[in-house]
């Protein structure tokens, strides 16, 4: 790695701090949590952005302040609630977290979401990056923060020539961060940067031309700004098939809560196992078997169904079946009507969704 400036040269942050802030000024996206101060809502679009797209982000974030208009609102939901509201977004850990916070908000800041950067930091899910996003943003607290579009940004502007998300170009990442947040404007100075590596300084192809410190840029100067950072090690993906029992009485269905903790912890789903995968070891996303009370009829309702989880590729079918005894095993009969307010997982939905004309035909043969 190339020494960094330490500590950098008062003129060069100058430079940086006027050039990027311009503009960012100028250039922009408006997106509508930029239009607000209420941490509340900082804090819930900083958490949806983490590992989903902005422009999926953009009509979820109001749909879910539409639902818990205040972090009171999301206190006092029901678990299911905000899982369901979460739907499609993934990572539902995440969700799990901010329903914790909020209630957290609630019973020890009087629903007032705390200011000082200890307790926001201190609040169930928040780490380092999202305290210094509320902070920076709603209070303009001078409060660093580094994600993945910081570290590019980084690792070319001052060429650390480490592998991306390696903990070496966090350290280094940080200490520039914690460097460069000016005490007048943080919350526009942490914007600023995440949104010049979202538009121009982007992973492959990098639109330096754009770039309104090019003219720093050490990784530039060398010919080397889209080496940087180095690519990280990718995991190989593992192909798995599954399979997905709908078990039908009357109006209701039936359906397995997944454990708390792990994948995908409290989301509802249909009952489903593993048959082949690629690794030496079965994933053990879902289970090896069917629960004994579970009894396939034969009948093939849909196939073809594809999914992603992490590094995952999942293939699948829905079996019709018959319970043979009372529900276990984290079971439950759910009417059909009720589904989408509990929480499905992403591959549960899919095979409903495409078992539709199925279930239609299975309800009229009753």
């Amino acid at each position: 790695m190339a020494p960094l400036p330490e500590p950098l040269d008062p003129p060069l942050v100058a430079e940086l701090r006027a050039g990027l802030l311009a503009w960012y000024a100028e250039s922009a996206r408006d997106l509508p949590w930029r239009r607000t101060r209420d941490p509340y809502g900082i804090w819930i679009s900083e958490v949806m952005l983490q590992q989903t797209r902005v422009e999926v982000v953009e009509e979820r974030w109001v749909r879910f302040l539409r639902r818990f208009p205040t972090v009171a609102d999301l206190a006092r939901a029901a678990e299911d609630e905000v899982l369901a509201e979460w739907a499609g977004l993934g990572y539902y850990r995440r969700a799990r977290s901010l329903h914790a916070a909020a209630r957290v908000v609630l019973e020890s800041h009087a629903g007032q979401f705390p200011t000082d950067p200890a307790s926001v930091r201190a609040l169930p899910g928040v780490g380092e990056y999202t305290t210094g996003a509320i902070c920076s943003i709603a209070f303009d607290q001078p409060e660093a923060l580094v994600d993945g579009n910081v570290e590019r940004v980084f690792a070319r502007l001052f060429l650390v020539d480490e592998a991306a998300a390696s903990p070496a170009l966090k350290r280094a990442s940080w200490d520039l961060a914690r460097a460069l947040v000016p005490d007048r404007a943080p919350g526009d100075w942490n914007q600023a940067l995440m949104e010049l590596g979202a538009t121009v300084c982007t992973p492959r192809v990098p639109r330096c031309s754009g770039c309104p410190v090019s003219a720093r840029c050490r990784a530039l100067a060398e010919g080397r700004a889209s080496e940087l950072p180095r690519p990280k090690a990718r995991r190989p993906v593992v192909e798995v098939e599954v399979e997905l029992a709908l078990v039908l009485r009357g109006e209701e269905v039936l359906v397995r809560q997944r454990p708390a903790s792990g994948r995908m912890g409290g989301l509802w789903e249909l009952p489903t196992r593993e048959v082949t995968w690629s690794a030496e070891a079965a994933p053990g996303i879902h289970e090896a078997r069917w629960p004994e009370v579970l009894t396939e009829t034969g009948e093939v309702l849909a196939e073809g169904l594809r999914h992603s989880v992490t590094h995952h590729r999942i293939q699948g079918r829905v079996l019709e079946a018959r319970l043979a005894g009372e529900p276990a095993g984290g079971m439950r009969w759910v009417p059909l009507g009720e589904l989408e307010q509990r929480g499905l997982t992403g591959l549960s939905a899919k095979a409903l969704s495409k078992s539709a004309a199925a279930v239609a035909r299975l309800r009229r043969s009753r």
